[in-house]
């Protein structure tokens, strides 16, 4: 008997000016509005916040982390405990990436066979090795609803070789892990696009990543090195090449104009370590640009981060109080700063969406290009 999947992706409205998609994506743990920010929970854990706060921000979905939960506690360990879900106690859909990036940012500590990746653990030197299967099991094992196919990022400047090397082993790896992905039923597999700043490369790639009837797909191997300039340039000719009907992922891509300009290329869904990051050293997104909360002006500064923001932060505290808790670097201005920026790029996320379905989004994103303050956030 033929089981419906429990994935299906829902595009409600287009943007005809430029693509731009709102839509919904089913899952096993909930249904996804796009496009969607995706929060970064590394270690099973969004950095310094509870998941009751994670849930407060709006967050639909996080991601969390192959390589490293590979390495501690290890991916059995956490199939135990009945996977991430219960694990984290987590209810709402998790993504996990293939460890891949972590793994090819290693640089002197690992080297890359066909047949995976020989490495050693960034904290103790001890050598493992992953390829395409070792990753589909690790995946499997740790029961997100989304899981990714192993891939070769290289980093830029990389010459058309090397891009192209990359791209081929990743093609050669996506047949690998869909031959042994064993929980298609309730696990849905991405296929990850690749191939530098070359166009001809994204375009084989695509054709080559697409011919996989997999339940979505991502542009890999952007922002590692190279200008806004190209990066742009290279979302905005490679999300087309993706099919209409499955939901574009943009990987590693997290500030507000970036994810902007992704949603104008036709992109679902995004991630970044950055809205956590920035608040662990005192900087928040504001629609004015991004300020350092640690600089002396903000000392006897009574108004909120964002005036009209309704975020826990914004709603409870002053500048000036989280001035004093990022200069006196005490915890709390890590947690606030971090709930705001993830609530900032969700907002962000939700008025592009509100301007597709209401057919305005062209006049949205060009009133946000004529804002400079945008494209410095």
């Amino acid at each position: 008997m033929h089981l419906e999947s429990p994935f299906t992706f829902n595009v409600e409205a287009v943007c005809p000016w430029s693509g731009a998609r709102a839509g919904n994506l089913t899952t096993p743990h909930g249904v996804i509005q796009t496009p969607v920010f995706m929060p970064v929970g590394t270690n099973a854990t969004v950095k310094a916040l509870c998941f009751d706060q994670v849930e407060a921000t709006g967050s639909q979905i996080i991601l969390a982390n192959s390589y490293h939960l590979f390495l501690r506690p290890g991916h059995k360990r956490v199939e135990k405990f009945g996977g991430l879900h219960k694990f984290m106690a987590w209810q709402k859909p998790i993504l996990t990436d293939s460890g891949g990036f972590q793994i090819f940012s290693l640089d002197d500590l690992r080297t890359i066979t066909d047949e995976g990746v020989f490495f050693k653990d960034h904290r103790d030197g001890q050598e493992y090795f992953i390829g395409p299967a070792k990753s589909m099991e690790i995946q499997n094992s740790l029961g997100a609803d989304i899981i990714m196919a192993f891939d070769e990022c290289v980093k830029n400047p990389a010459t058309f070789a090397e891009a192209k090397k990359a791209m081929d082993r990743t093609h050669d790896w996506l047949e690998k892990c869909v031959s042994t992905h064993a929980r298609k039923e309730d696990q849905a597999l991405f296929g990850i696009v690749q191939g530098s700043i070359y166009k001809d490369l994204r375009q084989e790639s695509a054709a080559t990543v697409t011919a996989h009837d997999l339940p979505g797909f991502a542009i890999g191997g952007v922002a590692v090195g190279e200008d806004r300039t190209a990066i742009e340039d290279i979302v905005l000719f490679t999300a087309p090449l993706l099919p209409q009907n499955k939901p574009r992922y943009l990987m590693g891509v997290g500030t507000p104009w970036d994810i902007t300009y992704a949603i104008r290329c036709g992109i679902d869904m995004f991630d970044c370590v950055l809205p956590t990051r920035l608040a662990r050293h005192g900087a928040a997104f504001t629609s004015e640009g991004r300020v350092q909360l640690r600089n002396a002006r903000f000392a006897e500064d009574e108004k909120p981060l964002e005036p009209g923001c309704d975020c826990y932060t914004c709603s409870n505290h002053s500048r000036a109080y989280l001035h004093h808790l990022v200069r006196l670097k005490e915890m709390a201005a890590a947690s606030l700063l971090s709930i705001h920026n993830i609530v900032h790029l969700h907002k962000q996320a939700e008025a592009c969406r509100h301007a597709i379905l209401q057919g305005r989004f062209k006049d949205y994103f060009e009133g946000l290009v004529r804002q400079e303050s945008c494209l410095k956030a």
